[in-house]
């Protein structure tokens, strides 16, 4: 009852942050206009006001909500699956994948493509190499899951795709025009702002397809919790877990990094605040507790993106690591004392 009672608290404050990223931005408008926008009304004299909050500040709310909600819930799968407190979606090299294939168009390519006759540029092709770069990194370690018996290896094997391709983008970097370099270093700090109103169905339903198959996985990873041997005599087919683990964390991932850019450290602290906040390593309210929390530190990460107040905002990057790392040095201090 008690874990209960604390997914409610954590549920109002998703609703509280939501709300507060709508009537709060990166410009000052006030919040009984905001009110009316949201109303259906036009604000005499200020009609762009309209377009920043419907078109602006309510998708980047919604796109801050899954991202948190989607990278904290593969940093748990991850680290149930290798049993790792230190695994996260970076930890299989998809996201450097997406990172490659964004490379490869601001910085080999400059940013178009042409396939034919068809001209693509712009945020389009940069969302497309992404996600492109991100699943094949993700069908290669399908593949490979087959051949690979141990975990271990598994994690081996990502930690030097990760080596390899980002390799392959230093040396992009070395021969790239400076407007590139600049294209793809404004990319790799984040921003929730990307998704725009034309976008957000495409990004909320592959979001939600991912979040609602790794439900599916609560009751195998409960299981694999207890050894993958007591899993097996529970009927898991633990083949089968682990193909459908990379299946979440891969679309997860890469639907993320593709729209909204590379977003550390939530996928590696968010699974620990929710083990330190419900005292419980079961996944029936692990899971919940998990989105939750992720969904509630991307919204705060996104307001206090918004804090300069003159219409800038500060980088996603640059305030996530703030609030992330401590709790990663928690972690790695306590199994050291342990």
């Amino acid at each position: 009852m008690k874990d209960k009672y604390k997914l409610k608290l954590l549920a109002v404050l998703m609703v509280l942050l939501s709300i507060a990223n709508v009537l709060w931005g990166s410009l000052d408008i006030p919040i009984k206009d905001v009110w009316q926008i949201l109303c259906g009304n036009e604000i005499e004299g200020h009609p762009a006001w309209s377009i920043i909050v419907l078109q602006g500040r309510v998708p980047q709310m919604l796109t801050a909500l899954l991202t948190g909600t989607a990278l904290g819930t593969c940093g748990l799968l991850l680290q149930t699956a290798f049993r790792n407190p230190l695994a996260g979606p970076s930890i299989l090299g998809i996201d450097s994948g997406a990172n490659l294939g964004v490379a490869i168009v601001l910085l080999l390519l400059g940013g178009t493509a042409s396939i034919g006759s068809l001209t693509i540029g712009g945020h389009l092709l940069v969302v497309v190499a992404a996600m492109v770069g991100a699943l094949t990194i993700m069908a290669l370690l399908m593949l490979l899951s087959r051949l690979l018996r141990s975990q271990v290896m598994l994690l081996i094997t990502g930690v030097i795709i990760s080596y390899v391709t980002g390799s392959v983008i230093q040396l992009l970097n070395y021969s790239a025009t400076e407007q590139g370099v600049h294209s793809f270093v404004i990319w790799g700090m984040g921003n929730f702002a990307s998704v725009g109103i034309e976008r957000l169905p495409i990004f909320c339903t592959l979001s939600c397809i991912g979040l609602l198959l790794a439900l599916l996985l609560i009751k195998p990873l409960d299981a694999l919790l207890l050894g993958d041997r007591y899993a097996e005599n529970l009927g898991i087919r633990i083949g089968r877990v682990r193909q459908m683990l990379l299946l979440v964390t891969g679309l997860l991932t890469a639907t993320t990094t593709a729209f909204c850019g590379p977003i550390s450290f939530i996928g590696l602290a968010v699974p620990h605040l929710a083990r330190l906040t419900l005292g419980t390593s079961y996944h029936r309210m692990l899971m919940p507790a998990t989105m939750l929390i992720g969904a509630n530190l991307a919204l705060a990460c996104n307001l206090l993106s918004t804090l300069p107040r003159d219409g800038s905002i500060i980088p996603i990057s640059v305030i996530t690591p703030l609030i992330g790392a401590p709790v990663v040095l928690h972690v790695i201090l306590k199994n050291k004392a342990s």
